[in-house]
């Protein structure tokens, strides 16, 4: 993938409570916004995940890059919020970008194999899921800190996978 700049990028990750956009809903919403030098983490959490909040996150947005977000979050924000994202912006799935490169399985992996740091090494989408729940039934405000942290981790993972993948040839 060749870079294109643009005004403004937005790097965006999403927590549930599973992976059918049916039977459960969004945790967290994170959003890396990029502009230059500057950027800012926005982490809008339960109560807050709602259009209008998504919609002042991502303000003057140009271009939202996601992994595997054609399949899981764009269809979870479009189905609980009623809005689809790639409308707010353009829209780009790093995850086709990683099948160019014969990159293949989820962010986690993908990373491994480009030896992008984590420091939340251990902690899975189910972990993740059971971080929520921690924090909703034991109001366990350390579970949500590192549900917060794992999903930062994934948005500047993000950032630093595009990075890589447009340095790449081909």
């Amino acid at each position: 993938m060749k870079q294109v700049a643009s005004l403004v990028d937005a790097y965006l990750n999403i927590e549930t409570t599973g992976i059918s956009c049916l039977f459960n809903y969004i945790t967290v919403v994170g959003i890396y916004v990029v502009n230059g030098n500057n950027s800012e983490i926005t982490q809008l959490v339960g109560r807050q995940v709602t259009v209008g909040n998504l919609l002042g996150a991502t303000k003057g947005v140009s271009d939202i890059y996601t992994y595997n977000g054609n399949r899981f979050a764009i269809p979870f924000i479009r189905y609980s919020l009623g809005i689809n994202p790639v409308n707010l912006a353009g829209h780009h799935d790093l995850i086709y970008d990683c099948w160019r490169c014969n990159l293949y399985g989820g962010l986690k992996k993908v990373e491994r194999q480009l030896n992008i740091p984590r420091q939340l090494q251990s902690i899975t989408g189910y972990e993740a899921v059971q971080l929520w729940y921690k924090y909703l039934q034991d109001e366990d405000h350390e579970a949500l800190s590192t549900l917060l942290e794992y999903n930062k981790e994934d948005l500047i993972n993000l950032r630093a996978l595009r990075e890589i993948l447009a340095a790449s040839p081909g």
